[in-house]
C-alpha cells in the first residue's frame, strides 16, 4: 500500500487491518439506521467523507500536529475517525494527510482497527488538500476501490465529537439545496480594526453566526467549484460554503449544531476533549457477581450502595455464571467500567473469565476498561495471610492486561457471616 506520488490525489487504500469486532461502534448506530433511511429516501444515497488532516497545528504550540496528539494515549485523529465510521451510510472515509505522516497515519488506522478509510496526499493549503480529497472521490482509478459519492461530507480531523444526528441533518438539507453547514451562535463580538490599528466598526452579534463543521454538498457542486477556484482562494480561503456559493451560485442551507462540534485548536483543548471522553466512557458501571439469584448476600448490598451513590451512571448487574450473551450486550453498549465481585472464591478465578471476555471482545482498543476485582472473605473463616497471599496475585495480572489497555486494581472486604442480611 503506497500513497500516491507528491501532490497526487491517488488514494492509499486501507481495508479492515484487524479481525476483532467492532460491536460496539455497530449498535451505537443501530438506533439511528431506520431514521436515517426515511430521511434519506428508500434508495439510500451514495455518500462519502472527506477529512482534511495536513495541518502542522502551530497555534497548538507543540511540535506534534495537533490531529496526532493524544488523548488518552489514543491519537486525537481516532476519535474523529470513529465518530464517522460508526455512521453506517457514510460509504468511504477520505483522510488528506501530508507524505511525511503517511505511516503514522497507517499504523493508527491499523492499531485501531478503523474501516472504509482511504489516505490521499494533503496539498500545501486546506482548500489544496480539500481539492485532492475530492479528486480521489472523482477520478476512476485502477486498483481504486473509491467511486464517486452523490454526496460528500467535509469535516475536521480535530472535531472529535460530531454525531450522527448532525451528519444526517446537513446531508439531507444538501440534497435539497445543493449545500448546507453547520453553524453556532457567536461567543464573542467580531471586530473589524482600521489600518492604524483603532476600530472601524463592529457587526452584530445576533445577526451572524459561526461557521462549524461538518459541511455537506452534492459533490457535483462542490467539486466544480473547485475546479473553477482561483489561486488565491485555494492559498486563501477557508471557508467551503463560499466557494459552491461564489463559483456555482448555490446557497447553502445553514444547520443549527449543538455545543460537541467545537475545534480542538490550543493546547487547553486537549484537556477539555480528554475530560468529555472520561465523562462518556464512565456514564455506566456492571456489577458482574458470581452468585445466582441470592439478594440477600452482602455483595447486594454494594450493588444498591452503588446505585444510590452514583446517581449519575447507569448501575447494571449479572451473573458470570451465565453472562454470556448478556454480558456480550453489555459491552456492545459500551460499558468500559465493571466492578467483579468474588464471593463464592478466593482466587481470582471469576476475574480472569471476566478479563478473558473483555480480551477477546476488543473493547479496551478504542478506550481504557477498568475493572475492580471486589472480594468478601469471611474473616473468621480465612487467616489474614492467606487472604493477601491470594489477593497479590492482582498485581501480575495488572501489569498483564495493562498492556492492553485494562485498568485492574483489587478490593478487600473482609466481614464475618453475621454481617449478612438475614
Amino acid at each position: 500500500m503506497e500513497a500516491g506520488p507528491p501532490g497526487s490525489s491517488r488514494p492509499t487504500e486501507l481495508g479492515p487491518c484487524l479481525s476483532g469486532q467492532r460491536g460496539a461502534d455497530q449498535a451505537a448506530s443501530a438506533s439511528l439506521q431506520s431514521a436515517a433511511r426515511a430521511q434519506l429516501g428508500r434508495h439510500p444515497l451514495a455518500v462519502a467523507a472527506v477529512l482534511p488532516a495536513g495541518g502542522c497545528g502551530e497555534r497548538m504550540g507543540v511540535p506534534t500536529p495537533k490531529q496526532f496528539c493524544p488523548i488518552l494515549e489514543r491519537p486525537l485523529i481516532s476519535y474523529t475517525l470513529q465518530a464517522l465510521e460508526r455512521v453506517f451510510w457514510i460509504k468511504d472515509i477520505v483522510v488528506v494527510v501530508t507524505g511525511e505522516n503517511m505511516e503514522v497515519m497507517k499504523s493508527i488506522i491499523q492499531k485501531y482497527q478503523h474501516k472504509r478509510i482511504s489516505l490521499v496526499e494533503a496539498g500545501v493549503t486546506r482548500h489544496r488538500s480539500i481539492f485532492n480529497g475530492l479528486k480521489a472521490l472523482a477520478e476512476d482509478q485502477l486498483n481504486c476501490k473509491l467511486s464517486k459519492p452523490e454526496i460528500v461530507i467535509i469535516h475536521d480531523a480535530v472535531r472529535p465529537f460530531v454525531e450522527e444526528d448532525i451528519l444526517l441533518k446537513v446531508v439531507t438539507a444538501a440534497k435539497e439545496h445543493g449545500a448546507a453547514g453547520a453553524i453556532r451562535p457567536l461567543v464573542s463580538t467580531v471586530i473589524s480594526p482600521s489600518a492604524d490599528g483603532c476600530l472601524d466598526h463592529s457587526l452584530e452579534r445576533a445577526r451572524h453566526r459561526a461557521s462549524e463543521m461538518p459541511q455537506a454538498f452534492l459533490f457535483d457542486v462542490i467539486y466544480e467549484a473547485y475546479q473553477q477556484c482561483s489561486d488565491y482562494d485555494l492559498e486563501f480561503g477557508t471557508e467551503c460554503l463560499q466557494l459552491a456559493l461564489k463559483y456555482c451560485c448555490t446557497k447553502a442551507k445553514l444547520v443549527e449544531g449543538s455545543p460537541d462540534l467545537w475545534k480542538v485548536t490550543y493546547k487547553r483543548d486537549l484537556y477539555a476533549a480528554e475530560s468529555i471522553v472520561k465523562e462518556r466512557i464512565s456514564q455506566e458501571v456492571c456489577v458482574i457477581t458470581d452468585t445466582k439469584e441470592d439478594n440477600k448476600h452482602v455483595s447486594h448490598l454494594l450493588e444498591e450502595v452503588l446505585k444510590s451513590e452514583l446517581n449519575h451512571v447507569k448501575v447494571t448487574s449479572e451473573a458470570l455464571c451465565h453472562a454470556g450473551r448478556d454480558l456480550q450486550q453489555i459491552i456492545l453498549d459500551q460499558c468500559y467500567n465493571f466492578v467483579c465481585v468474588n464471593v463464592m472464591t478466593s482466587d481470582l478465578q471469576e476475574t480472569q473469565k471476566l478479563l478473558s471476555i473483555l480480551e477477546e471482545s476488543h473493547l479496551s482498543i478504542l478506550y481504557p476498561v477498568v475493572v475492580v476485582s471486589v472480594h468478601f472473605l469471611d474473616f473468621k473463616l480465612v487467616p489474614p495471610s492467606q487472604k493477601m497471599e491470594n489477593l497479590m496475585q492482582i498485581r501480575e495480572f495488572a501489569k498483564e492486561v495493562k498492556k492492553r489497555n485494562i485498568w485492574l486494581c483489587g478490593l478487600l472486604i473482609s466481614y464475618p457471616q453475621a454481617c449478612e442480611v438475614s
